[in-house]
């Protein structure tokens, strides 16, 4: 489980490298333009121009969970084949649409009579949503990619054959999700409604689980309830409307200013941290994927570049992130600091909300933003220090190490060929595909494999995955052996 949770993380990196310039025309478009923030007339090059790239930006933010459809589909198949992207996005596709609140209220009609079911499904089209269509995709091209069909219907053999595999596996997973999913984004809307007495205490434990569902999506269900008014309380709403203490039967703001010094401050001693404990050959790689996480996360308070670079890498520290959250969002709401964000809790948000009447002591940014710079460096370089944890730039080395073998042998023909007969000949290999540094192969006998002939070919290595699969490594000129097997078989 662990490997698979880091080989979904790594899969993760490429669609998260493209969030953090979105950030960062967002932030500055919002700067230009406050009225995309705070409503009103966008009149004159400036707001026009800030309006621009806000919406540039927001092409990708918005459409987050399509981009890990795409890159966890391709990532977590076995040779990284955009077969499997295609099979994701057929998944999301069938998912999103059968799941939609149009499809649901027409196949059951008694879900339009009940607003929390209504709202759940509103919200399907979510990252983990995205994550699972990648998965199903991914998985269906592994199994399914080397099928071979009858005659009659042999133009679907092989790799044609895996949207549909996907296609039908998502609507299988669809009515699971048709019943599941409502119950679970309804339990935490209940959960929400137990917390809101419990005053700064609940305030902390809502910040905690807000940012623990994030790869779920599922903290939208509690933003409901905290920030919006689903159920009579709305902070964000009241707030923004220019309503004060005194309006609401709580602290106005104390569901979002706990996120400020976590956001604009935290972030970036988490990222530094990232960087101090990076493996000394890969610190300018971690320094180009988090650097550029946490300016974001403290302009405009986009945070997914950062939190989706490591929550599957290390799931633990992901979880000691949140409860990061939670302990301060605590000590904010008591120490009486209070600003709002209509988008995220960045700088961008913070200068905006300051004039507002609910907004007290916005000065106090700056001591709790250095606490938690340091408390959150602090603690993030302990934590991936004594557990070991596979932060950017810990990643385990096998990949690059083997990147670096050399094939004692450029004769590719004769290399593949002695690695079919220490296989067992021809007849004894049911596949073989590869990834950048090794053969895949799947067998039928493992006694009839011989190690030592394979290897006396000049390759690397050999690995014995199962008693059907084998890996043999090569190198990255494995290409060319590869496709002089294929030949042989």
């Amino acid at each position: 489980m662990k490997k698979y949770l880091q080989k979904l993380g790594k899969s993760l990196m490429l669609p998260v490298a493209c969030l953090p310039i979105c950030g960062i025309l967002m932030g500055i478009g919002y700067a230009c333009c406050p009225a995309t923030m705070q409503g009103g007339e966008i009149v004159g090059f400036l707001n026009k121009f800030g309006f621009f790239l806000v919406k540039a930006g927001g092409a990708l933010i918005d459409n987050m969970s399509i981009l890990f459809v795409i890159g966890v589909g391709v990532g977590m198949s076995d040779d990284h084949d955009g077969t499997s992207g295609l099979a994701a996005l057929a998944s999301w596709l069938m998912i999103t649409n059968l799941l939609s609140v149009g499809t649901v209220t027409t196949l059951i009609p008694s879900v339009a009579e009940n607003a929390n079911k209504t709202l759940a499904f509103s919200a399907i089209a979510n990252p983990f949503i995205g994550i699972l269509s990648g998965i199903i995709g991914a998985t269906c091209y592994n199994k399914f990619k080397n099928t071979k069909l009858p005659e009659w219907m042999s133009f679907f053999s092989g790799k044609r054959c895996v949207a549909i595999v996907s296609g039908v596996v998502a609507i299988l997973a669809s009515v699971v999700l048709l019943f599941v999913w409502p119950i679970v984004y309804g339990a935490l809307l209940a959960l929400g409604n137990g917390i809101v007495s419990l005053g700064p205490v609940g305030a902390g434990i809502y910040a905690f689980l807000n940012r623990l569902l994030i790869p779920t999506g599922l903290h939208h269900a509690l933003n409901n309830v905290f920030w919006f008014d689903t159920v009579g309380l709305g902070d964000l709403t009241h707030f923004w409307a220019g309503h004060t203490s005194a309006d609401v039967s709580w602290s106005l703001g104390m569901y979002m200013s706990g996120f400020f010094p976590c956001m604009m401050f935290g972030i970036p001693g988490a990222a530094l941290a990232m960087v101090h404990t990076a493996k000394t050959g890969k610190r300018k790689v971690a320094i180009g994927l988090v650097a550029s996480a946490a300016l974001c996360a403290f302009v405009c308070g986009v945070t997914e570049p950062f939190e989706f670079g490591f929550m599957f890498l290390a799931p633990i520290l992901y979880v000691i992130y949140a409860v990061l959250y939670g302990i301060f969002t605590v000590i904010v709401s008591v120490i009486g600091f209070r600003a709002g964000f209509s988008f995220s809790a960045g700088a961008t948000d913070l200068v905006f909300s300051a004039p507002l009447p609910a907004a007290q002591n916005t000065w106090m940014i700056l001591p709790l933003g250095l606490a938690a710079f340091a408390v959150f460096y602090l603690v993030f370089r302990v934590a991936i220090v004594k557990l070991d944890l596979k932060t950017p730039g810990r990643e385990d080395d096998d990949v690059e190490a083997e990147k670096k073998a050399v094939l004692s042998n450029d004769n590719f023909t004769e290399v593949a060929a002695i690695i079919l007969e220490g296989l067992g000949g021809k007849s004894n290999v049911t596949s073989l595909d590869n990834c950048i540094t090794r053969l895949r192969m799947e067998i039928k006998d493992y006694t009839r494999v011989d190690e030592k002939k394979i290897k006396s070919a000049g390759v690397a290595g050999v690995m014995r995955i199962s008693k059907t699969s084998i890996q043999v490594i090569v190198g990255t000129k494995v290409q060319f052996v590869a496709d002089e097997m294929k030949k042989m078989l």
